[in-house]
């Protein structure tokens, strides 16, 4: 019988639905993937383009509602679990920021990241989503100099998307190094969510890479 509850991701190792798997751990929700073998290309087959026409993951099914781009799902799964106490609710005072932090990773941080990287110019301030890079560093930092977490005082799905996303870009280069991240990084991601879905990601990548090297 289907649990009324049961969430279903649409999942490849080693991507941005390995942070939204964080999260169903951190929620207790139910749930199961649906894998998609992306060396394989799965991801572009007519069947998930209905789910996602841009053949991206993460994605979600829950019961009838689905739900693409990474931001949304994060906030969309917090609020369907409050239980679990990730979500500031509606007129909490927090929740203000939780919404902020969360939307300011993809229309903010990810854009001036991948400009960084691609060593592209942003176009000028006026015309420009997010300003330049080291304003968008800055907010974060500066955020993260005055209280223990994004959203304030008390841990929230909003720092389980940007500990993960701040642990990689720093590994990466694309995100300074410094004592306020360096000690956020490690308070987030030492959670065993983190180990546990990191650990299970690199059996399910190797399956997946020998998987598409035998159908080659």
């Amino acid at each position: 019988m289907a649990i009324p509850d049961r969430v279903t991701l649409y999942y490849s190792p080693r991507t941005r639905a390995s942070g939204i798997r964080v999260l169903l751990e951190e929620l207790g929700a139910p749930f199961e993937l649906h894998t998609l073998n992306m060396a394989k290309g799965e991801q572009r087959e007519p069947g998930y383009l209905a789910i996602n026409p841009l053949g991206k993951v993460p994605a979600i099914r829950h019961g009838d509602a689905v739900v693409t781009e990474q931001s949304a799902i994060y906030i969309y799964l917090s609020d369907a679990f409050p239980d679990a106490g990730l979500t500031p609710a509606i007129g909490d005072p927090d929740r203000g920021a939780f919404l902020r932090w969360i939307v300011f990773y993809s229309s903010c941080f990810e854009p001036a990241l991948i400009d960084k990287s691609m060593g592209r110019e942003p176009p000028p301030a006026t015309r420009s989503a997010y300003g330049d890079y080291d304003k968008v560093i800055s907010a974060i930092q500066s955020n993260l100099s005055t209280q223990a977490f994004m959203a304030g005082d008390r841990l929230t799905a909003a720092d389980l998307l940007w500990g993960g996303a701040l642990n990689l870009m720093t590994r990466f280069g694309l995100v300074p190094k410094t004592p306020v991240f360096d000690a956020y990084i490690e308070k987030i991601i030492s959670r065993p969510s983190f180990g546990k879905v990191a650990e299970e990601d690199e059996i399910m990548a190797a399956a997946h890479e020998e998987e598409a090297a035998g159908s080659a």
